[in-house]
C-alpha cells in the first residue's frame, strides 16, 4: 500500500475527511499522539505532522493512540496493510515467545519473503526489528511496575538477564536496574545559554551528551529534560559544561564546522542506522530522506527516516537539519523550519 502524498494527507485532516480513515493515521510530533484523518481535534500545523499507513507503525515510533477518535478501531482498508497490522498485534501478544520469520508468515499465510518485503515497505523496519522494539518496550514496562530485572527479561522473551544487559545498556542510556527507578542514581548535568538561534540546552551524563534542546524560553527546555528522566538527579552545572556548550555555540556562529563531543543516547536499532548515516553528510551539503533510506538499505523507508530524524535526541551535534524533502523543500525539524533554514544557510555561506 502506498500512502497518498503528504499534501493530500494534510488536506484530508484539514477537512476531517472520513473517506481517508483506514488509509493512514496522522501523528503529531508536539503531542506524541496519532489520530485518524477525521478526528475532530484541532488541526495541527503541517510541519508538526507525519503520516503512517497503519497504527502499529505510528506506535513503533513512539506515538500513542488518540483517546478521542480511537484510530486503532478502524481497520486498514488495504488488504496488505491489514495483514501487517495483524502481524504487529500478534507480535505484541506473543513477545515472550521465540518469533521467527517463518512463525510470523504462517499467521497470514504468506511466504517469509513476501512478509519480509511487505512488512518493511509498510512499517519501515523489518519484522525482526519490530520484535526487538516490542520486546524492549515490554521489558521496560515490567521494570516500571516493579518486576526484577531477571523476571522482566524472561517475561519479555529474553533468554537470560545477562543477554538483556548486553542489549539494553546502549538503548536505555543506563543499566536496566537504574532505568527501573526512572533514572535514579543517574546524574545528568545541564546548562542553558543564549545562542544565535535562541535558548540552547545541553545535557550530559558521565558518558556524554544525552540531550540537546532549543527554543525561545529555557523553562520548557528544562521541563522536557525532567520529563525524559523523571527520577534522575538533574542538576544545573554551567561551569562543568562550559566547554561542551561553547563548542555548539561556536558551530552556530559559523566558527566551527564540526562538533566532536561524546554521546550517550537511547535510540532503536533503526534510528541508530539513520543517525549514523546523518553523520556522514558533509558540512554544507544536504541529502533527501529517500537518499538516506537507500543508504541504509531500505529504499522505501523515507517516511520512517524522517521520523527518526525528528526523534534525534541530539540535533545539531548529529546534523538532521541536513536532510530535506525530495524536491529540496525544507520539512520537519524539531526546532522549527526557520532554524533549519538558518543552519543550512550558515553552512552554505561558510564554504
Amino acid at each position: 500500500m502506498t500512502l497518498p502524498t503528504a499534501d493530500i494527507c494534510y488536506e484530508a485532516i484539514k477537512t476531517r475527511d472520513s473517506n481517508y480513515d483506514g488509509q493512514f493515521v496522522v501523528a503529531v510530533k508536539t503531542t506524541k499522539i496519532y489520530c485518524r484523518p477525521s478526528c475532530p481535534a484541532r488541526t495541527p500545523k503541517q510541519e508538526n505532522v507525519t503520516f503512517f499507513t497503519v497504527p502499529a507503525a505510528a506506535e513503533s515510533h513512539g506515538f500513542r493512540a488518540c483517546k478521542r477518535c480511537h484510530p486503532k478501531e478502524t481497520n486498514p482498508v488495504d488488504e496488505q496493510a491489514l495483514r501487517v497490522q495483524e502481524i504487529c498485534e500478534y507480535i505484541q501478544t506473543h513477545v515472550d515467545e521465540s518469533l521467527t520469520l517463518e512463525d510470523l508468515s504462517t499467521q497470514v499465510y504468506w511466504s517469509p519473503f513476501h512478509l519480509q518485503r511487505t512488512f518493511k515497505n509498510i512499517m519501515g523496519i523489518s519484522p525482526r526489528q519490530y520484535v526487538e522494539v516490542q520486546r524492549m518496550n515490554h521489558f521496560k514496562n515490567r521494570l516500571k511496575v516493579g518486576d526484577s530485572v531477571t523476571n522482566a527479561a524472561l517475561d519479555a522473551g529474553y533468554s537470560s538477564s545477562s543477554r538483556v544487559y548486553a542489549q539494553t545498556d546502549a538503548r536505555m542510556g543506563m543499566p536496566p536496574s537504574i532505568y527501573q527507578n526512572g533514572g535514579t542514581e543517574t546524574t545528568i548535568a545541564y546548562s542553558v545559554t543564549d545562542s544565535p538561534l535562541g535558548q540552547l540546552l545541553l545535557a550530559m551524563t558521565g558518558r556524554g551528551v544525552c540531550a540537546v534542546e532549543m527554543g525561545d524560553n529555557e523553562s520548557p527546555l528544562i521541563a522536557q529534560l525532567h520529563k525524559e528522566f523523571p527520577q534522575a538527579e538533574i542538576v544545573r552545572d554551567d561551569d562543568a559544561l562550559k566547554q561542551a556548550v561553547q563548542s555548539v555555540v561556536n558551530y552556530l556562529k559559523g566558527w566551527q564546522p564540526h562538533i566532536d563531543l561524546p554521546l550517550d543516547i537511547r535510540v532503536t536499532a533503526f534510528q541508530q542506522r539513520v543517525l549514523d548515516e546523518l553523520k556522514r553528510i558533509p558540512y554544507g551539503e544536504t541529502r533527501t530522506y529517500g537518499e538516506i533510506a537507500k543508504a541504509i538499505g531500505q529504499p522505501k523507508a523515507a517516511r520512517a527516516v524522517g521520523n527518526a530524524c525528528n526523534k534525534n535526541p541530539v540535533p545539531i551535534i548529529i546534523p538532521c537539519h541536513r536532510v530535506v524533502g525530495s524536491n529540496g523543500k525544507l520539512t520537519g525539524y524539531a526546532f522549527g523550519l526557520e532554524r533549519k533554514k538558518t543552519l543550512l544557510d550558515l553552512e552554505k555561506n561558510a564554504e
